[in-house]
């Protein structure tokens, strides 16, 4: 018996080392074909604080500029989504199943040594932000507020709820959140399907609200599904991301290269950014097309390829990176899931002219799709760090990394 138990021991850890498989989800990060999170290890109560600082060998796979490297800033994050700085230096990052995780580095070794929860209760807490010592944490109907968070990582405050009457449904129901510079919390809520109307103006639309949940204002409309947004440095217009819907035509290859995603720019309050009539530029849609023409509405500032699932973005505003680096923005490009070659899983960068329009799209960071189709990483969020580096987190991994100069 013992003989036989040596024999079969191996084979079943080499079963669990290879035999996981996890779940992906689709090109507008949105419907969902296995479990929502991957399969991590679970982060216990007490604060994790690794011996030594790890590394991660298939970052080597990882493509940069010349002079760029990347590192791991954490990989004891399951889930990592949303990214917000705190005014001591925390980083929080949300999830899309219970989880609010605090990231700590005391030590200024570009390494987080400590990981707190902050919850594991919540309801796809995906958005973070923080605000003048809260921390505000978006659920699919809530908005929570944590007082004095920084002062309490260890005991987290019981939460405010400033809002609790945002709609439940949980297709495109998780949300990215930030405060603008004009002291509002910008809050969108996507649409509940893949394409469709609702008479209620909270869907497919960036709606923004005063930091205690009051004044709520729709800003900008026909914003199908945005899960990444930020304000130019200097004009401090809204640009955002946006992810096109799927199974536009019957004919796949039709669908694997249409509709774009979107970047886009909106430089004032009450624009309409054309879903669920108009995709990208001009593409109508086969259902609501002939409703509205797309001369109508706002386009695109650029027509990024179909399916990328292009989430958080950021303008570069730090001072690692040599100056041509300024102000240029950063996609975090999810990924396909039923395109018939995937697509994405990449940080991509779109620089601006000088009279501060797209005038061109790169590949910044890739690596993370392998040859063979399947990917082993998936970025979220990008956020500018204080010493300059750029964070980006990874969902599928459970990291967020570093990338410096």
């Amino acid at each position: 018996m013992q003989r036989i138990l040596k024999l079969l021991i191996p084979c079943f850890l080499v079963f669990l080392l290879l035999g996981c498989d996890c779940g992906r989800k689709d090109a507008t990060d949105g419907q969902v074909e296995a479990p929502v999170e991957p399969v991590s290890p679970e982060i216990p109560a007490e604060p994790v604080v690794p011996s030594e600082i790890p590394t991660d060998p298939m970052l080597s796979r990882i493509s940069l500029p010349e002079g760029f490297s990347i590192s791991l800033y954490s990989n004891e994050v399951p889930g990592a989504r949303s990214l917000a700085l705190g005014a001591k230096g925390t980083l929080f990052v949300g999830t899309r199943s219970r989880t609010v995780y605090a990231l700590s580095d005391k030590d200024g070794d570009n390494y987080a040594e400590t990981v707190r929860m902050i919850a594991d209760d919540l309801n796809t807490p995906n958005g973070v932000a923080f605000r003048k010592g809260s921390l505000y944490v978006a659920e699919i109907n809530r908005i929570l507020r944590y007082d004095e968070i920084e002062n309490n990582l260890s005991t987290p405050p019981d939460p405010v709820a400033i809002v609790d009457t945002l709609p439940r449904d949980t297709h495109h129901g998780w949300k990215f959140i930030r405060f603008g510079p004009d002291g509002k919390l910008y809050v969108p809520v996507g649409a509940p399907c893949n394409v469709c109307k609702r008479n209620d103006e909270r869907y497919a639309a960036i709606s923004r609200i005063d930091p205690d949940g009051g004044n709520f204002e729709v800003f900008a409309h026909g914003v199908r599904n945005t899960v990444g947004f930020d304000w130019h440095p200097e004009s401090e217009e809204l640009w955002f991301t946006d992810n096109g819907r799927d199974n536009i035509s019957s004919d796949p290859r039709i669908n694997d290269n249409s509709p774009p995603d979107e970047l886009n720019r909106a430089a004032t309050a009450g624009l309409h950014f054309g879903f669920p009539y108009c995709h990208g530029r001009d593409v109508r849609d086969p259902q609501f097309g002939s409703e509205r023409g797309c001369g109508e509405f706002t386009p695109p500032q650029w027509e990024l390829p179909a399916h990328v699932a292009a989430l958080g973005m950021r303008f570069y505003t730090g001072s690692m990176f040599p100056e041509s680096w300024s102000n240029v923005i950063f996609i975090a490009e999810h990924g396909s899931w039923n395109r018939s070659i995937p697509i994405g899983y990449r940080v991509t960068s779109v620089r601006l002219d000088e009279s501060g329009e797209a005038a061109s799209y790169d590949v910044f960071a890739q690596g993370w799709l392998g040859s063979n189709g399947a990917a082993w990483g998936r970025p979220v969020d990008v956020l500018v760090a204080p010493d300059g580096a750029l964070l980006v987190s990874d969902d599928l991994r459970g990291a967020v990394y570093r990338v410096s100069r």
